[in-house]
């Protein structure tokens, strides 16, 4: 491999001389070399402050067709973004959904629910908007070859960050939310945790996230954990080529770039849809462990998956992996320092272009790009940070030529009777002279800046 790579100007991140080899290092002198490890990966990222921008003009291979289940509050929208950006690179056809941003949710997947397969392609390559999982539909979408992967994260984090983002959306939470109102000194999740049956009805498609909200979203029946229950769960479960873990990120990331064969700067990352701090509830052990029996499938789910995680670690080799992870941080540090001016900024001193879609109950804080960027690296770092609703708009219309359909389902919106879901499915995206403004929260004001041409073009 080495040999082959060597004619490559890059040849310094795919066969390193310096990495040591000897089999008998012992504990001390594997520290001392993971530090010069470190140190050299670092100068050697520095001699290139520009190499990450050859991305956008090389091409060797086309990765392979990727289905993405994007699991809500792990993490997936940062996963969302790289392969947003991998497919735009690569001219790859998405199948976007017909109407919004998401497949008709909470539906399970349907292949009607997505958009026609644009003229000139024969295929469709990249599937990573919000779904619930239905594996033999999307069968009917997707090529015989397509890679499948998610990602998931510790119940425990994932149901805390549920219940903050979605609030005033799940009819549950709404419920528990006005019941803490009465009563001083308790969280609306406290008092949810206290009694969640009084709270929940399993029969409402809008209480879907309310618990066991990522086996939700792979399309598990959440009403009996029973023996039939688990063998589902593990079927489903290995039909996925990768299974991420938010709590290993990078190491997620190494593997996904064995798997879709990318390039090490492709993986550059943000994490997008962070809280501010007075968004997030803080968890005691008591509150811990009523979220892990709430969420018991939950829990089944994770450690299953984790389990499957930790053996292709094995397979890919601890060694290699930290030696990749090392290299994975080096570059990605880099290219953030060259790109994001202000990370964790909140969406009040964001542009509109680069502003997170905020719902009432949490603020979710945004990236700001460097300035003295030229026009390439500019098209670059605004892909980089660019949040989910916008950069789905724009591959939309780059793909169609239109504006996306928004639309607004009158019957789901009377069973759930709720404002929220009217507001979730009004949000609609214009188009003006090649402009892509996406609509903003009621709490911020319009601002005249947008995603212009020049912003967002290589």
């Amino acid at each position: 491999l080495c040999s082959e790579r060597k004619s490559s100007q890059q040849t310094w991140l795919k066969c390193p001389r310096w990495w040591p080899t000897g089999k008998d290092l012992n504990e001390k002198s594997k520290q001392k070399a993971q530090n010069s490890r470190q140190k050299q990966t670092s100068a050697q990222v520095a001699k290139y402050p520009n190499f990450f921008f050859e991305i956008l003009r090389s091409r060797r291979h086309n990765p392979p067709p990727v289905v993405f289940l994007k699991t809500h509050k792990t993490g997936s929208s940062t996963v969302q973004n790289l392969l947003f950006r991998m497919g735009e690179k690569h001219g790859a056809t998405f199948a976007f959904p017909s109407y919004s941003y998401q497949f008709s949710y909470p539906d399970k997947f349907e292949a009607d629910f997505v958009d026609e397969l644009p003229e000139g392609s024969s295929q469709f390559d990249i599937l990573c908007s919000h779904m619930r999982l239905n594996m033999e539909e999307l069968k009917k979408v997707m090529p015989p070859n397509t890679i499948y992967i998610t990602i998931l994260r510790d119940p425990v984090q994932t149901f805390e960050s549920v219940f903050s983002y979605y609030t005033f959306s799940i009819p549950a939470f709404s419920l528990a939310k006005k019941a803490a109102e009465t009563m001083e000194n308790r969280s609306a999740l406290s008092v949810f945790l206290g009694t969640p049956e009084s709270f929940w009805d399993p029969k409402s498609p809008e209480n879907g996230l309310g618990r066991n909200p990522m086996s939700f979203d792979f399309g598990l029946d959440l009403q009996h954990g029973n023996m039939a229950w688990s063998a589902n769960l593990t079927a489903l479960v290995e039909t996925f080529h990768l299974i991420m873990i938010g709590e290993h990120f990078d190491e997620s990331l190494v593997l996904l770039r064995a798997l879709l064969k990318l390039e090490l700067e492709e993986l550059a990352y943000v994490h997008f849809n962070t809280r501010s701090a007075h968004s997030i509830t803080s968890l005691d052990e008591t509150t811990k462990a009523r979220i892990r029996t709430w969420n018991d499938l939950e829990m089944e789910l994770y450690d299953f998956s984790l389990k499957l995680f930790q053996k292709k670690v094995e397979e890919y080799g601890a060694e290699r992996l930290n030696r990749d992870v090392d290299l994975l941080r080096a570059s990605s540090s880099r290219i953030r320092q060259k790109c994001v001016a202000g990370k964790n900024v909140s969406p009040e001193e964001l542009e509109e272009s680069v502003r997170p879609w905020q719902p009432d109950s949490a603020t979710i804080l945004g990236y700001s790009v460097q300035g003295n960027l030229t026009k390439e690296e500019q098209g670059f770092c605004m892909r980089l940070v660019l949040p989910e609703l916008q950069y789905h708009a724009h591959l939309y219309f780059k793909q169609y030529g239109r504006a996306m359909r928004p639309k607004f389902d009158v019957k789901r919106a009377l069973r759930a009777d709720s404002v929220s879901i009217f507001r979730q499915n009004i949000g609609t995206v214009s188009f003006w002279k090649g402009s892509v403004i996406c609509q903003s929260s009621p709490r911020f004001k319009s601002t005249s800046a947008s995603a212009t041409d020049s912003s967002i073009q290589p």
